[in-house]
């Protein structure tokens, strides 16, 4: 899930940067300390934009540097356990699939791919179920939910795995024709009463 919050922080300004305008100044430094960063409470830190910056700072002995009050906005992608995400498989490999979700790839473990044991086909990069002969491979859109989000000891990171072992998650085109299949199955039986 995306979010912005809305953040005031005081913003250090090196002396290197005194020849910016304060504003453009403020923004380099607040780039470069929340950008990439992954924020327990905020989650993976995409984008910091619309800085405002107080003119008048204040001067520290023995830093050459100026702190300013900065109000800005951070746009955050936050995965959120047992969220229901949609996006598409970009690499598939012996022991899973992983699916692009905007910042972070997740993995589908191929135990957690269908309620079938799956076959994994090295030569064509994909995966088939032996029962039901369903194919999954690069390129596919699917749906999955959240089980497991952990990040990295350098904050940089964030691991997500996933599962498509419940109804309605999986291939679209697999939860296309389950709908189908359901509701054909109920309008026969609503047939069948009426005769």
């Amino acid at each position: 899930m995306y979010r912005v919050y809305h953040v005031v922080d005081v913003v250090r300004i090196p002396p290197e940067y005194f020849g910016l305008p304060i504003k453009e100044a403020a923004k380099k430094v607040l780039r470069r300390k929340y950008e990439g960063v992954v924020d327990r409470e905020l989650g993976f830190i995409l984008a910091v934009y619309n800085v405002e910056v107080e003119e008048e700072g204040k001067i520290i002995p023995g830093d050459g540097a100026t702190y300013h009050i900065a109000r800005f906005d951070i746009l955050a992608f936050t995965p959120i356990l047992k969220e229901v995400v949609e996006g598409e498989i970009v690499e598939v490999t012996d022991f899973g699939i992983f699916v692009n979700l905007g910042p972070f790839d997740g993995l589908i473990h191929r135990s957690q791919i269908l309620d079938d044991r799956m076959l994994y086909d090295s030569r064509r990069g994909a995966y088939m179920g032996q029962e039901t002969k369903r194919i999954i491979e690069k390129g596919d859109i699917v749906r999955a939910r959240i089980v497991t989000i952990s990040t990295s000891s350098s904050n940089r990171i964030i691991r997500i795995a996933l599962t498509m072992r419940q109804p309605f998650l999986g291939k679209l085109e697999w939860i296309q024709e389950d709908l189908e299949r359901i509701y054909g199955e109920k309008e026969e039986k609503k047939k069948a009463k009426k005769k």
